[in-house]
Protein backbone atom coordinates (compact mmCIF):
# COMPACT_ATOMS: atom_id res chain seq x y z
CA UNK A 1 0.00 0.00 0.00
CA UNK A 2 2.97 2.32 0.48
CA UNK A 3 3.24 2.39 -3.31
CA UNK A 4 0.18 4.63 -3.30
CA UNK A 5 2.34 7.31 -1.71
CA UNK A 6 5.37 6.95 -3.94
CA UNK A 7 5.13 10.64 -4.86
CA UNK A 8 5.63 11.83 -1.27
CA UNK A 9 8.47 14.29 -0.69
CA UNK A 10 11.96 12.80 -0.69
CA UNK A 11 12.52 13.81 2.95
CA UNK A 12 10.05 11.13 4.00
CA UNK A 13 11.81 8.33 2.15
CA UNK A 14 15.15 9.60 3.49
CA UNK A 15 13.93 9.27 7.07
CA UNK A 16 12.24 5.94 6.34
CA UNK A 17 15.42 4.52 4.84
CA UNK A 18 17.47 5.71 7.78
CA UNK A 19 15.02 4.18 10.27
CA UNK A 20 15.17 0.88 8.39
CA UNK A 21 18.98 0.95 8.35
CA UNK A 22 19.17 1.14 12.15
CA UNK A 23 16.02 -0.92 12.81
CA UNK A 24 14.26 2.01 14.49
CA UNK A 25 10.44 1.78 14.68
CA UNK A 26 8.57 4.70 13.10
CA UNK A 27 5.01 5.14 11.92
CA UNK A 28 4.58 4.23 8.27
CA UNK A 29 3.56 6.64 5.49
CA UNK A 30 -0.13 5.75 5.52
CA UNK A 31 -0.25 6.49 9.25
CA UNK A 32 1.56 9.75 8.56
CA UNK A 33 -1.10 10.77 6.07
CA UNK A 34 -3.76 9.94 8.65
CA UNK A 35 -2.09 12.14 11.26
CA UNK A 36 -1.92 15.02 8.82
CA UNK A 37 -5.55 14.58 7.81
CA UNK A 38 -6.75 14.74 11.41
CA UNK A 39 -4.57 17.77 12.16
CA UNK A 40 -5.98 19.62 9.19
CA UNK A 41 -9.57 18.47 9.76
CA UNK A 42 -9.69 19.89 13.27
CA UNK A 43 -7.44 22.84 12.38
CA UNK A 44 -4.94 21.86 15.05
CA UNK A 45 -2.88 24.72 16.43
CA UNK A 46 -1.19 22.93 19.33
CA UNK A 47 0.10 19.38 19.05
CA UNK A 48 2.07 17.32 21.56
CA UNK A 49 4.02 14.23 20.56
CA UNK A 50 4.91 11.74 23.27
CA UNK A 51 7.78 9.82 21.70
CA UNK A 52 9.04 11.66 18.61
CA UNK A 53 12.20 9.75 17.76
CA UNK A 54 13.96 11.75 15.09
CA UNK A 55 10.92 13.64 13.90
CA UNK A 56 9.15 11.47 11.30
CA UNK A 57 5.64 11.89 12.70
CA UNK A 58 6.24 15.62 13.27
CA UNK A 59 7.16 15.95 9.60
CA UNK A 60 3.76 14.50 8.70
CA UNK A 61 1.92 16.70 11.19
CA UNK A 62 3.68 19.70 9.62
CA UNK A 63 2.72 18.88 6.03
CA UNK A 64 0.82 21.89 4.59
CA UNK A 65 0.65 23.46 8.06
CA UNK A 66 2.10 26.88 8.85
CA UNK A 67 3.58 28.88 11.71
CA UNK A 68 0.18 29.16 13.40
CA UNK A 69 0.63 25.54 14.50
CA UNK A 70 2.99 24.57 17.32
CA UNK A 71 4.31 21.02 17.73
CA UNK A 72 6.01 20.01 20.95
CA UNK A 73 8.19 16.96 20.34
CA UNK A 74 9.69 14.71 23.03
CA UNK A 75 12.47 12.16 23.05
CA UNK A 76 14.99 10.79 25.53
CA UNK A 77 18.10 11.54 23.51
CA UNK A 78 19.77 14.74 22.37
CA UNK A 79 21.05 12.85 19.32
CA UNK A 80 17.51 12.27 18.07
CA UNK A 81 16.65 15.92 18.70
CA UNK A 82 19.61 17.10 16.63
CA UNK A 83 18.78 14.66 13.85
CA UNK A 84 15.14 15.74 13.86
CA UNK A 85 16.12 19.39 13.64
CA UNK A 86 18.26 18.58 10.61
CA UNK A 87 15.30 16.88 8.93
CA UNK A 88 12.94 19.75 9.81
CA UNK A 89 15.33 22.26 8.26
CA UNK A 90 15.83 20.14 5.16
CA UNK A 91 12.04 19.78 4.74
CA UNK A 92 11.45 23.51 5.14
CA UNK A 93 9.01 22.93 8.00
CA UNK A 94 6.94 26.04 8.74
CA UNK A 95 5.30 24.94 11.96
CA UNK A 96 6.80 26.07 15.26
CA UNK A 97 8.74 23.12 16.67
CA UNK A 98 9.65 22.89 20.35
CA UNK A 99 11.72 19.71 20.78
CA UNK A 100 12.23 18.71 24.42
CA UNK A 101 14.50 15.94 25.63
CA UNK A 102 13.65 13.80 28.65
CA UNK A 103 10.89 11.51 29.85
CA UNK A 104 7.76 12.15 27.78
CA UNK A 105 5.35 11.57 30.66
CA UNK A 106 7.27 13.93 32.94
CA UNK A 107 7.21 16.54 30.17
CA UNK A 108 3.45 15.99 29.81
CA UNK A 109 3.06 16.64 33.54
CA UNK A 110 5.01 19.89 33.29
CA UNK A 111 3.30 21.43 30.26
CA UNK A 112 0.44 23.83 30.88
CA UNK A 113 -2.50 24.60 28.63
CA UNK A 114 -4.68 22.54 26.33
CA UNK A 115 -3.80 20.67 23.16
CA UNK A 116 -5.74 19.97 19.99
CA UNK A 117 -3.90 16.67 19.44
CA UNK A 118 -1.72 14.49 21.63
CA UNK A 119 0.07 11.73 19.75
CA UNK A 120 1.11 8.82 21.97
CA UNK A 121 3.96 6.55 20.89
CA UNK A 122 5.84 5.80 24.11
CA UNK A 123 6.56 2.41 25.66
CA UNK A 124 3.41 0.28 25.65
CA UNK A 125 3.51 -0.44 29.37
CA UNK A 126 3.12 3.32 29.95
CA UNK A 127 0.03 3.67 27.76
CA UNK A 128 -2.55 3.54 30.60
CA UNK A 129 -0.71 6.29 32.49
CA UNK A 130 -0.57 8.38 29.34
CA UNK A 131 -4.32 8.02 28.88
CA UNK A 132 -5.11 9.24 32.39
CA UNK A 133 -2.75 12.20 32.12
CA UNK A 134 -3.44 13.19 28.53
CA UNK A 135 -7.23 13.48 28.57
CA UNK A 136 -7.27 16.47 30.97
CA UNK A 137 -4.72 18.18 28.69
CA UNK A 138 -6.98 18.01 25.63
CA UNK A 139 -9.46 20.70 24.69
CA UNK A 140 -13.06 19.63 24.05
CA UNK A 141 -13.09 17.94 20.64
CA UNK A 142 -9.36 17.32 20.84
CA UNK A 143 -7.81 14.02 19.85
CA UNK A 144 -5.59 11.53 21.62
CA UNK A 145 -4.06 9.37 18.89
CA UNK A 146 -2.19 6.26 19.97
CA UNK A 147 -0.05 3.97 17.84
CA UNK A 148 0.42 0.17 18.13
CA UNK A 149 -2.86 -0.53 19.90
CA UNK A 150 -3.41 -3.86 18.15
CA UNK A 151 0.22 -4.77 18.93
CA UNK A 152 0.58 -7.37 16.18
CA UNK A 153 -2.78 -8.83 17.19
CA UNK A 154 -1.48 -9.75 20.64
CA UNK A 155 -4.13 -7.69 22.42
CA UNK A 156 -6.75 -10.18 21.22
CA UNK A 157 -4.77 -13.21 22.39
CA UNK A 158 -5.77 -14.02 25.97
CA UNK A 159 -2.63 -16.06 26.56
CA UNK A 160 -0.42 -13.06 25.83
CA UNK A 161 0.26 -11.47 29.21
CA UNK A 162 3.60 -9.71 28.73
CA UNK A 163 3.79 -6.18 30.09
CA UNK A 164 3.69 -4.48 26.69
CA UNK A 165 0.60 -6.37 25.54
CA UNK A 166 -1.01 -5.76 28.92
CA UNK A 167 -0.33 -2.03 28.59
CA UNK A 168 -1.90 -1.81 25.13
CA UNK A 169 -4.86 -3.93 26.19
CA UNK A 170 -5.56 -1.82 29.27
CA UNK A 171 -5.20 1.36 27.25
CA UNK A 172 -7.91 0.23 24.84
CA UNK A 173 -10.15 -0.74 27.73
CA UNK A 174 -9.79 2.76 29.17
CA UNK A 175 -10.35 4.41 25.80
CA UNK A 176 -13.65 2.58 25.32
CA UNK A 177 -14.96 2.72 28.89
CA UNK A 178 -14.17 6.30 29.92
CA UNK A 179 -17.29 8.46 29.57
CA UNK A 180 -15.21 11.59 28.90
CA UNK A 181 -14.25 10.33 25.45
CA UNK A 182 -15.39 8.54 22.28
CA UNK A 183 -12.93 6.12 20.67
CA UNK A 184 -12.39 3.93 17.64
CA UNK A 185 -9.60 1.61 16.52
CA UNK A 186 -8.39 1.71 12.94
CA UNK A 187 -6.73 -1.52 11.72
CA UNK A 188 -4.05 0.48 9.94
CA UNK A 189 -0.49 -0.86 10.24
CA UNK A 190 -0.29 -2.01 13.90
CA UNK A 191 -3.53 -0.39 15.01
CA UNK A 192 -4.33 3.26 15.73
CA UNK A 193 -6.74 4.21 18.48
CA UNK A 194 -8.42 7.56 17.89
CA UNK A 195 -9.94 9.08 21.03
CA UNK A 196 -11.96 12.31 20.99
CA UNK A 197 -12.57 14.26 24.15
CA UNK A 198 -16.28 14.96 24.57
Amino acid sequence: MTDLLENRASIYTEVENYATSIDFPIIEPLVGVLLNQYARLIKARRILELGSGFGYSALWFSERMDETTEIICTDFTKENKLLAEKYFKKAGVKTKIDFRTGDAIEILDEIEGKFDIIFNDVEKEDYPEVFEKAIPKLRKGGLLITDNTLWCGKVAQKRKKDYQTAGSREYNRLAFSDKRVSSSILPLRDGITITMKL
